[in-house]
């Protein structure tokens, strides 16, 4: 199967069931959201397997991040969060691992923070009154506009590269193209919602857009500093589930505290 057609099949059936999932919210959305985040979380420690990772630490951390978004909100996912620190310091003083604690440790924890944070804002963002499954769909279709557009016109037009030593696949032409797209999905998304104001959703669109960009070359920037292609085959022509969600992870948080600040 092509790389073209698998990436085809894998969307068909993946958007249609994570759709489904975030319009049942509560516990059906965690459970979509740990799957994620601790199948993200293991191909992250895969990669950076060199560096020791506390792997039992990183998991139980991003598990309790989660839990503490889903039950108690901001203040209750950053406790969560901070159990990481605590689990791998504790961990690291029992393990045999010869890489320093500075390595091991910021690894571990650093995973934490980008995948687990980066999806519990995609909670936080469902439990918003009244519009969050809403403003989750918008995310969520806003990214995969943005994805679809800076690839297609970027493989078609691409001349101009946006990072060339991060990403030389990526190119201004493409993120100007998803931009534009993840633009008019929140604004047709939201128009006439009696959630955001047509230049508030705007906002909204671009935040997703700059955010997202950001996310898919910060894990760039790690995938060649690690020397991998791809976090992994499970999505086939997608990569990994770190690949397909990269651009996700920085994009929820943007979008939780522009929607917050504007609501």
């Amino acid at each position: 199967m092509s790389n073209f057609l698998s990436r085809v099949l894998v969307t068909v059936v993946g958007v249609p069931v994570v759709l489904y999932l975030v319009y049942l919210g509560d516990w059906w959305l965690f459970g979509l959201a740990a799957f994620a985040v601790l199948i993200a979380l293991h191909e992250l420690y895969v990669m950076a397997r060199s560096l020791r990772p506390l792997v039992l630490a990183g998991y139980a951390g991003a598990l309790t991040t989660l839990v503490g978004g889903q039950l108690g909100g901001p203040e209750w996912m950053l406790g969560g969060f901070m159990l990481t620190l605590v689990l791998a310091f504790l961990l690291y003083g029992i393990s045999e691992t010869r890489q320093p604690a500075t390595v091991t440790m910021s690894v571990t924890v650093m995973g934490v923070a980008w995948i687990a944070l980066g999806l519990g804002h995609l909670l936080l963002l469902r439990d918003v009154p009244e519009h969050g499954r809403l403003a989750v769909f918008t995310v969520l279709l806003a990214v995969f506009a943005d994805d679809t557009a800076a690839y297609l016109i970027g493989r078609l037009f691409g001349r101009h590269k946006l990072a060339p030593s991060l990403s030389p696949g990526k190119t201004w032409e493409g993120f100007v193209a998803g931009t534009l797209a993840a633009i008019a999905v929140a604004f047709f998304a939201l128009y006439e919602q009696d959630f955001l104001s047509i230049p508030e959703s705007i906002v909204l669109g671009a935040a997703i857009a700059l955010a997202g960009a950001t996310g898919d070359l910060f894990e760039s920037a790690l995938k060649r500093d690690l020397q991998v292609k791809d976090s992994g085959q499970l999505l086939a022509g997608h990569g990994g589930m770190l690949d397909r969600i990269d651009s996700l992870l920085f994009a929820s948080v943007a979008a939780f505290y522009v929607v917050i600040a504007l609501s």
